[in-house]
């Protein structure tokens, strides 16, 4: 059945288990396996766990809640809504935060759940996505946070690269150390978790440049696609082939390149341009737009040439190849693509070597 992504455990799991080791030297104890991209799959997380990771992440409270049962702390990434505040303490035991009402809220239902939430206060070096700006007055937020009973100030965070593509440098993290520091000797308590970021912190891994106390990852893109994200680049020590899209041709017909008669708009709005190459022979795949955005597919084939398609058909020259109807056509995915997928339910996931 087909189109199907192909999940190599052993490839995952052998990833995680270089990413692990290079963190353990770089002093970084406290690991988080960001499943996201895996959209909730309980059976893939649960082949893959530990693998040298401390806690399963996620951006998505209905992820979470199906790994409920599995035995791994678990933290939620995105900020809590305040429309989850109940679900946020009941299915995670840490979430991120910036926000003193919604922290506030958490206090409350962890009360009324008779728990104790871990929140890892976010502070905003320069990315501007989530988090408290560094040069503001984080002092007074701190101070409401420990206040409440049942809230616990288990660390900070910071995030870089998701939003303004801001690239972590030495000089961002001794800033959070800095914000550490300050928390701690004004209020006389240790803060055990400093959260130094995502995959795009690799590079400082690889250089062994991470500063001393940051202790915290949180590890996705690296750990499924061999690569880190400040650059783009592949880890050479790492598989980037874990995932597979497999994709069935349904039609092949040699046709003129451009079309005939005045162009309007296609299926999703768009007025399409088309360049005019002559006859070609193409073939049309049983994947769509309604699966994966097609810039985000990377032909394993390199005779392939992706040339449109829509929600439902994949168009792509085939004139360099002797490919027919039936056959398979397989694909790399970036990130987004992966996420595309792993999303789609009309595109069947197929777990080997586990």
């Amino acid at each position: 059945m087909y189109p199907k992504l192909v999940v190599d455990i052993r490839k995952i799991r052998e990833n995680m288990a270089y990413l692990a080791s290079l963190c353990e030297e770089n002093g970084v104890n406290y690991r988080f396996l960001v499943t996201k991209v895996l959209a909730g799959n309980k059976k893939i997380v649960k082949a893959l766990m530990p693998g040298g990771f401390t806690h399963l992440a996620d951006s998505r409270i209905a992820n979470l809640k199906t790994y409920r049962d599995l035995p791994y702390p678990k933290v939620l990434l995105r900020l809590p809504a305040k429309s989850e505040i109940t679900a946020t303490v009941r299915y995670s035991d840490i979430s991120l935060n910036s926000e003193i009402s919604t922290i506030k809220l958490l206090n409350r239902a962890a009360r009324k759940q008779n728990k104790k939430h871990q929140i890892i206060l976010m502070f905003d070096l320069g990315d501007l996505r989530e988090g408290i700006f560094f040069q503001t007055d984080y002092l007074s937020v701190v101070k409401e946070i420990i206040s409440l009973p049942n809230i616990e100030l288990t660390g900070i965070g910071t995030n870089l690269t998701c939003y303004g593509g801001i690239i972590p440098t030495v000089e961002h993290y001794r800033r959070l150390l800095e914000i550490k520091a300050k928390i701690e000797k004004t209020f006389g308590f240790s803060v055990p978790l400093i959260s130094g970021g995502n995959s795009s912190t690799v590079p400082l891994l690889l250089q062994k440049q991470l500063p001393e106390g940051i202790n915290n990852l949180r590890l996705g893109e690296a750990v499924f696609l061999g690569r880190e994200t400040a650059y783009g680049h592949p880890i050479p020590q790492m598989h980037q082939n874990a995932f597979n899209l497999e994709a069935e041709i349904i039609e092949v017909q040699t046709k003129p390149s451009y079309p005939i008669g005045e162009i309007g708009l296609n299926s999703f709005g768009e007025k399409p341009t088309f360049t005019d190459s002559g006859l070609m022979k193409r073939a049309i795949v049983a994947l769509g737009k309604q699966d994966i955005q097609f810039d985000n597919l990377l032909p394993q084939n390199p005779s392939l040439k992706i040339i449109g398609g829509s929600s439902d058909h994949l168009i792509v020259d085939i004139s360099k190849t002797d490919f027919k109807v039936g056959d398979i056509l397989k694909f790399n995915l970036n990130y987004p693509g992966l996420l595309q997928t792993m999303t789609s339910p009309y595109v069947k996931k197929e777990i080997i070597n586990y």
